[in-house]
């Protein structure tokens, strides 16, 4: 018997517990999930639940298992449901060692380079003059934060026009080529996209440079197991082609 702080249903002596409410919103994927995250989504979730196991106990009373189509849709799926345990059994325990993870990162190290970043704050207004305006407040002390949070109409406004860290192809062609040219401290003339017209602020600039190997590791080990799974997966296809004929129409 489960612990009945865990039950959140029982239908017909069969439990629902609160993991059967969290397997089922991992199942549908954290988009879908996002949906049922209040205690009303969650008694909804709970319904759902309760609403199949009552379809599945009247299935089972009508023995619907016993249908020819029914029996049709088990074999294709039992056929789809082995044939991923097959391909699973194949790559499940392949490992990349230490030393392959540092071959790796040493034979390709130029594709784990850093780009240039910068950090840059921004304030989008939607006409020249008022651009040209808030320059005027902002070179006559109007901190650029606040002048901002006054006029732009970008969400970054709440953070003084903040934009966070970015490298080259981020950001609209023209934004990209003004803040790509400036020097850190610097405050740009209006520069017009798509959006409207953007005031820039550089706040710095990161060079580009070689990564660390203890900074890619975790993205280094999945290539190089990745391809480790591949090749394992493909000499296994060769073995089965020499043992099954094969024809190809």
């Amino acid at each position: 018997m489960s612990d009945n702080k865990e039950l959140v249903a029982i239908v017909n002596g069969k439990e629902i517990s609160k993991n059967d409410v969290l397997k089922y919103l991992n199942d549908i994927g954290p988009q879908m999930a996002m949906q049922f995250q209040s205690p009303e989504g969650i008694r909804r979730v709970i319904n759902e639940l309760v609403n199949q196991e009552l379809l599945y106990l009247d299935a089972v009373e009508k023995d619907f298992e016993s249908d020819e189509e029914f029996q049709d849709v088990l074999e294709i799926t039992k056929s789809n449901l082995l044939k991923d345990y097959a391909v699973n059994k194949i790559i499940s325990k392949i490992e990349a060692t230490p030393d392959e993870l540092a071959v790796h990162y040493l034979k390709n190290k130029d594709q784990y380079n850093k780009p240039e970043t910068v950090i840059a704050s921004h304030i989008l207004v939607d006409k020249i003059d008022l651009a040209n305006e808030v320059i005027k407040e902002i070179e006559e002390g109007l901190s650029f934060e606040d002048a901002a949070k006054k006029y732009s109409s970008c969400p970054s406004k709440e953070a003084g026009g903040n934009l966070g860290e970015f490298s080259k192809g981020q950001m609209v062609p023209e934004f990209d080529e003004a803040v790509f040219s400036m020097e850190e401290g610097e405050l740009s003339a209006p520069v017009k996209t798509q959006f409207g017209y953007h005031i820039i602020k550089l706040i710095k600039k990161n060079p580009a440079g070689e990564s660390e190997f203890e900074d890619v590791k975790e993205e280094v080990y999945k290539e190089v197991l990745l391809k480790k799974q591949q090749n394992a997966y493909i000499e296994k296809l060769d073995e089965l082609k020499n043992k099954y004929k094969v024809e190809m129409f």
